[in-house]
């Protein structure tokens, strides 16, 4: 296999791990939220951290690496437009994605001190939870907009 082709391997992988396990862990904290379930609530947002830490950090480091080494190899100039949009919409989903990893670290020490005292979660951690619900949505946008731009190429300019 040459090194495009593992360099693209990886750079898929890593995408799919990085939505999926992002679009994954939204989803049950999203619903468990619903249930209002401290218990619920403290353990799936202690499992949205750890896969965020063992997934999806990895893969957004992974993703910028792989993708301009894939360009450089392609010979492709950075300004081409569909790459120059793919990195815009990467960047505004991470900098949507850097206070959602913050807040919920934070969600998940205030769900797990209110389980353990027994009482229900404070205003400020539903307050969190809104401002996580909608950081999310922008950011998963923007990554379907970078994977329909790398699956199809279009020319958007120029």
């Amino acid at each position: 296999m040459n090194t495009y082709l593992l360099l693209k391997t990886l750079h898929i992988i890593s995408s799919v791990l990085l939505v999926g396990t992002g679009f994954g862990s939204a989803f049950y904290l999203y619903f468990t939220h619903r249930s209002k379930n401290v218990a619920a609530i403290a353990t799936v947002s202690r499992l949205v951290v750890i896969a965020d830490w063992c997934f999806t950090t990895p893969a957004v480091i992974i993703q910028p690496i792989s993708g301009i080494a894939m360009v450089y190899l392609a010979g492709w100039p950075l300004d081409t437009p569909w790459i120059l949009l793919s990195i815009i919409l990467y960047l505004l989903a991470g900098a949507c994605w850097l206070p959602v990893v913050w807040l919920q670290v934070k969600m998940k020490k205030m769900a797990e001190t209110a389980y353990a005292q027994g009482e229900d979660l404070t205003a400020c951690y539903w307050q969190y939870a809104r401002y996580w619900e909608r950081l999310g949505y922008p950011a998963f946008i923007a990554m379907l907009g970078v994977f329909y731009l790398m699956v199809n190429k279009p020319s958007l300019w120029g």
